[in-house]
């Protein structure tokens, strides 16, 4: 299998790109085998179970599907022995035969290792591919810290994509309210502060060494509570300052402190992630769009022909990158005159390309060479040449203008380059 990108971003759309390739598939029958094998299930067991399968399908009615189907099998259980155990985090297969048109089919075999355990074991034979626990991963690769508090307890844990990870809870010393009077008030009060104090530093510490050695992969940190402990707790700032200013506003109202807190906590600033999700590339965009109305002088290159000029001459600082963009960039041959070309297409159009006339001798005899996914392509320029990348949503009003107006692809700039292909900016700038 092909090593996972380090980027995080570029895994998660990398990780959809497959499951997009994956849902395509159809068979005429039910001739597509899902299997999923969660971590620690053990091998023998899985061969097993595919003997019977393969056995089952012997009975099979229709000739070419128990034929297709018995391959199916036959080759799974190939791949599957492959393993002497499943990895990390499980792994799924998907194999059949999937239908090309005019009553013809192709085997298809794919394997992937998902980016978060596999709490399944499964086995499917349908006339499509069984994805929703993939699905359910795609998310965004983004982590919080988590901070749950009051005087009595804390629990601290981390919001990776959709999955709440508890790191740990501890109970406070701090006495509860007391009822004597007079002068003994007065220091019972002070035993109370002070231990307070106290369980407020032990939390930072923590916090320390919890997140802190996390703090580059952190976007953020959610402090929740009932009451106003935790306000108390951030306005005194007790957390370690590179930390405290990654803590979120506002502070978020819980009911609880516990593990149970720490999904409470998600649960009341989902609206605010996403918010800030959204400023932020409505930031990022609306630079871009300042950069533009400078024209010949502005750090801006927008539209695939010069982000691409200025990728080659080293110039983009940070490209922008649409998540909606499904293009890929394919050499084509045509095996009559060897001539060789080059296109960028969206995924529907590649067909009609090998379907069609070579551009030099007219002859319809073109096969495909090589072919690289357009934001792969980019990403690994980028890095290439040292510039920052960004992926943008197409949730946002700005996001869906990088995606229409601008080709899906623009640029923040070190320097200003001439535009290779001079034109006035779009009206929506």
């Amino acid at each position: 299998m092909n090593e996972a990108p380090s980027d995080p971003h570029l895994a998660r759309y990398s990780f959809t790109r497959k499951l997009e390739e994956i849902a395509a598939c159809r068979g005429r029958a039910t001739e597509l085998i899902s299997l999923y094998v969660s971590p620690g299930k053990q091998i023998s067991d899985v061969m097993g179970y595919l003997r019977n399968e393969y056995a089952q399908s012997s009975n099979i009615k229709s000739r070419t599907t128990r034929k297709n189907v018995m391959w199916a099998i036959e080759s799974l259980m190939g791949r599957v022995r492959g393993f002497k155990e499943p990895p990390a985090n499980g792994v799924a297969f998907f194999v059949g035969s999937r239908a090309v048109g005019a009553d013809k089919s192709e085997p298809v075999t794919f394997i992937v290792e998902p980016p978060e355990p596999l709490n399944t074991y499964l086995y499917r034979c349908d006339s499509s591919f069984f994805l929703d626990p993939l699905n359910a991963m795609v998310h965004e690769p983004d982590i919080w810290g988590l901070i749950v508090m009051d005087r009595a307890e804390v629990t601290l844990g981390l919001l990776r994509g959709k999955r709440v990870e508890p790191l740990k809870n501890r109970q406070s010393l701090v006495p509860s309210k007391h009822g004597r009077g007079g002068q003994s008030a007065h220091r019972f009060e002070r035993m109370i502060e002070h231990a307070a104090h106290e369980f407020f530093v032990k939390i930072a510490e923590m916090a320390t060494d919890l997140l802190l050695p996390r703090k580059d992969q952190l976007k953020g940190i959610l402090i929740g509570g009932p009451g106003a402990t935790k306000e108390y707790f951030y306005k005194e700032a007790y957390l370690q300052y590179e930390l405290q200013q990654k803590v979120v506003q506002p502070l978020f109202d819980t009911g609880y402190t516990d593990e149970y807190g720490l999904r409470e906590l998600v649960e009341k600033a989902t609206q605010t992630l996403h918010g800030l999700d959204l400023a932020e590339e409505k930031q990022i965009i609306q630079r871009l769009l300042h950069e533009i109305r400078k024209a010949d002088s502005g750090l801006a290159a927008y539209g695939p022909v010069d982000t691409n000029h200025a990728l080659d001459i080293g110039a983009v600082r940070t490209l922008l990158v649409s998540e909606g963009l499904r293009q890929q960039r394919v050499t084509f041959r045509c095996s009559s005159c060897s001539n060789e070309f080059v296109r960028t297409l969206p995924d529907a159009e590649i067909d009609a390309v090998l379907d069609g006339p070579c551009p030099k001798c007219g002859q319809r005899m073109l096969s495909e060479g090589t072919r690289e996914d357009l934001v792969e392509g980019l990403y690994r320029r980028a890095a290439d040449s040292g510039a920052e990348v960004r992926l943008v949503s197409t949730e946002s009003e700005e996001g869906e203008m990088l995606a229409k107006a601008f080709g899906g692809v623009a640029a923040l700039l070190r320097y200003p380059v001439a535009s290779v292909t001079p034109r006035r900016p779009p009206a929506q700038a």
